[in-house]
């Protein structure tokens, strides 16, 4: 099983569309994840071209997201229990409002994003995992997106390029 993860996606903002190189990735997706700062109702139906999609809302989305997403999911995925956030709020480091979201035990894995900085640690047997964004890097290197992979073991990485072209 193949997971994309996304975040801050801030279209039409900081892009026209979809990255070229993301795109690639979703075709092959069994599951996406976007966890917040779509910005528009567009994406979401955009993604949704693309297989199943589980979203929560960010900071900047429309009041048309706000209707259709929760502030926090819960998926499971062959008995791996990932939650999702966006991770804005006041107080704390956005990694830590993320966990906070959550109760302990509750998930094996938090996907949020909000500051944009591509994260992978393990703290407390719980996985946070931040895909950074695919269209508005701010001061990273690069942009970046994430993928979760289920096969005979589990693995997270990041995907990063220089370049955020649309077809």
């Amino acid at each position: 099983m193949k997971i994309v993860v996304l975040s801050d996606t801030h279209i039409p903002k900081k892009a026209k569309g979809l990255p070229s190189k993301l795109a690639g990735d979703l075709r092959s997706a069994d599951l996406i994840i976007h966890a917040g700062d779509w910005q528009t109702i567009e994406v979401y139906h955009e993604l949704c071209q693309y297989g199943k999609l589980v979203g929560v809302t960010g900071n900047v989305d429309s009041p048309e997201l706000a209707k259709r997403l929760n502030a926090r999911e819960i998926i499971e995925v062959e008995d791996f229990r990932i939650g999702v956030v966006h991770g804005h709020g006041t107080g704390k480091t956005t990694e830590k409002r993320a966990q906070s979201a959550f109760l302990k035990g509750e998930v094996n894995c938090i996907v949020f994003g909000h500051s944009h900085i591509p994260l992978l640690k393990k703290e407390d047997d719980v996985v946070l995992f931040n895909p950074g964004s695919a269209t508005d890097k701010r001061r990273q290197k690069q942009y970046s997106y994430g993928l979760i992979t289920f096969s005979s073991d589990l693995k997270f990485e990041h995907v990063f390029y220089d370049d955020k072209s649309t077809l």
